[in-house]
């Protein structure tokens, strides 16, 4: 089971970008290793074995790693306001989960929904969420293939979606203001992110795909 791969060469490039301002190419790179490490803290929590648990390393150290921490944790925050919405997310959409194309179509749907209104940090954590929740799904349907279909769509929809965006902000590093302490106003901002998310979520759900598919 190779969805989780990850190289040390990989690992290398990743980290070296946070030195400089990095490429649309660098920044869908660490979308994808960000994608990977959020999917596998989920797998983990639900309690899903691999059969290759060496493919589950985490990100590389350094910035990266702060980066996926940060994300991990609001991902906790917004999973823990709305523990349905990103849970099952295969039935909510009653798709099947053996063709590659159902499930591209599926997840890509859902994101262009979450992102109608504008980019905001809490819309990319509830796209972290959605994939994630959807690899679960997969893995638990012994269509554990379908990860990494799901983290390529994820680097696809931030090539053509979120790139600019993140330059703008100059990269994923960024996400660490969502943070700067434990102070419980953070929670009050973060409810209003997540609930802006969860409405273009549900929204999409009605839009994705018809039932036969």
């Amino acid at each position: 089971m190779e969805v989780l791969r990850r190289s040390s060469v990989f690992a290398a490039e990743v980290m070296e970008v946070f030195d400089r301002s990095p490429t649309d190419k660098e920044l869908v790179s660490q979308a994808k290793a960000l994608c990977r490490d959020y999917i596998n803290s989920r797998l983990i929590q639900a309690g899903v074995s691999w059969s290759k648990p060496e493919y589950n390393a985490p990100v590389p150290g350094g910035k990266l790693a702060e980066v996926s921490t940060i994300l991990l944790r609001l991902g906790d925050e917004l999973e823990y306001i709305r523990p349905n919405v990103y849970r099952n997310i295969a039935r909510q959409l009653n798709i099947s989960l053996h063709s590659e194309t159902v499930v591209s179509d599926a997840f890509l749907a859902v994101a262009a929904q979450i992102f109608t209104a504008g980019i905001t940090w809490g819309k990319v954590v509830s796209l972290y969420a959605v994939a994630a929740g959807l690899a679960v799904d997969c893995v638990r349907h012994a269509q554990p293939a379908m990860v990494h279909t799901i983290v390529d769509c994820l680097g696809e929809f931030v090539r053509k979606t979120l790139v600019t965006w993140l330059k703008r902000r100059g990269g994923w590093a960024d996400i660490t203001k969502c943070v700067v302490n434990t102070d419980p106003s953070l929670r009050s901002h973060w409810l209003v992110a997540a609930v802006c998310s969860f409405g273009h979520f549900l929204k999409a759900l009605f839009f994705v795909l018809l039932p036969e598919r």
